[in-house]
């Protein structure tokens, strides 16, 4: 059985709808997890924002601004009056329960029911055109058999066990539609593996059934070498290890989130990234082995803030790390990029929600100082050590670009540089002049 997934462009209208369910329907089991039709989420999230706010006036007025949409995709959409009268009463029962918060008190516990009713929408849509078109086909309610644990993490022991009791139910059936993103949590609560998660659903559900490939379905040919929106040239990489495309997902590669590719490669399950535009382009095939010894991808992950702490006192005295350490594990908060000096430690991390706290606590063990608007640069491959002249060609192309910190040497797959946020675009354009253009040349 094969895991196809349809990204938020991919159901972004009827027209794109449509496309999809002739990709889906052919011979062979699948299972097609979608999200939410493109900028719904975005919506949704304005409106719980709004009655967070006990904004109930501005609530009431975007979701009535969203409410027309829907209605011309079911006008486009589905070609019988019995399927638009339907689709129109799936439209009225979702939006008047988007209305019934407005109605009451909204806390943030109910956001992500709210959150929740794009990807119900769009797979409910989808289902009822696979049925008028004659196309054998069941919804899986995700909410059935997708959890995570106390930890905010996906519980694959369960979705494993309950999955396989859904599809149990129907064992006659070849083609199953299911919701990407939303979950339930360990109290039962709706809530969701965060944005990009329908990406995560098909890689856990690819891995709870043993699925022979996961499919990513977006609107672009595969990963490319280098980020296409500041970079003319680019072209889609044919095949990527998961070490590898999990660098790029993590540093900054738009298409693929960063958290799919674990479940997938703990059970050696190719992904492959697809194009819906295009569905005869090649796209990408992430598998177990790596493709040849050479730089395969640049990435750019933005927003990144360093943090300096100096210590001469300090810093060499046992335990000092672990100290430091501990500070941003309290605040779970992740380290990118990490250097050490005998008088300091610097390193970078790209959420700031709990900054002043973690500032304050690192005042203990030194002078603090902060630089926000960095940038890091990702440059991923086979790096082996016996190999030469990988670092001379990266630092030879960025050599009129002012370099704050390099990783290399904690990984065979990837080579990081951080800059300031101001000088991404010359040094993307820089590794693609001087990288790639002298490796196809």
């Amino acid at each position: 059985m094969e895991v196809l997934k349809f990204g938020g462009t991919s159901v972004g209208s009827a027209e794109r709808m449509k496309s999809v369910a002739g990709l889906i329907n052919n011979p062979g089991k699948k299972i097609v997890v979608l999200s939410a039709m493109s900028g719904t989420t975005d919506w949704l999230v304005k409106i719980s924002n709004a009655l967070l706010k006990q904004e109930t006036e501005n609530a009431v007025k975007l979701i009535n601004e969203l409410e027309p949409r829907y209605r011309k995709t079911v006008e486009e959409l589905y070609s019988t009056k019995e399927y638009i009268h339907k689709g129109n009463e799936l439209i009225t029962e979702h939006f008047n329960f988007l209305l019934s918060f407005t109605r009451d008190m909204f806390t943030p516990n109910e956001e992500k029911t709210i959150l929740a009713e794009g990807e119900l929408l769009s797979t409910a849509l989808v289902q009822y055109y696979l049925e008028e078109q004659k196309v054998s086909s069941v919804l899986l309610p995700a909410l059935n058999f997708m959890r995570i644990d106390n930890e905010g993490e996906p519980d694959l022991p369960y979705i494993e066990e309950h999955l396989k009791k859904e599809l149990a139910k129907h064992p006659h059936i070849n083609l199953f539609i299911t919701q990407g993103y939303i979950c339930r949590n360990p109290f039962g609560q709706v809530d969701n593996l965060k944005r990009g998660g329908s990406d995560y659903t098909a890689s856990l559900v690819g891995a709870a059934i043993y699925a022979t490939e996961v499919q990513i379905w977006t609107d672009i040919d595969g990963m490319h070498n280098n980020d296409p929106r500041y970079v003319q040239g680019t072209y889609p990489i044919a095949e990527l290890s998961f070490d590898e495309a999990a660098e790029l997902a993590y540093f900054g590669a738009k298409i693929l989130h960063p958290a799919c590719i674990l479940p997938a490669q703990k059970r050696k399950i190719p992904v492959r990234l697809l194009n819906t535009m295009q569905p005869e382009a090649k796209g990408t095939l992430i598998s177990q082995a790596s493709q040849g010894h050479d730089i395969k991808a640049v990435a750019a992950k933005d927003n990144i803030t360093v943090i300096k702490i100096k210590s001469a006192r300090m810093l060499l005295a046992y335990g000092f790390l672990r100290s430091v350490f501990e500070v941003f594990e309290r605040y779970k908060t992740p380290i990118d990029m990490i250097t050490t000096s005998e008088v300091a430690i610097s390193l970078t991390i790209d959420e700031t929600i709990h900054i002043d706290h973690i500032l304050e606590e690192l005042k203990n063990f030194g002078t603090v100082e902060i630089e926000m608007n960095q940038t890091i640069i990702c440059i991923v491959g086979d790096f082996l050590a016996e190999k030469h002249g990988y670092a001379l060609r990266i630092f030879d192309a960025m050599k009129d670009i002012p370099i704050r910190m390099i990783s290399y040497g904690g990984s065979t797959n990837n080579i990081s540089v951080l800059i300031h946020g101001d000088d991404k675009k010359k040094a993307l354009i820089a590794l693609n002049e001087g990288v790639f253009k002298k490796v196809k040349s």
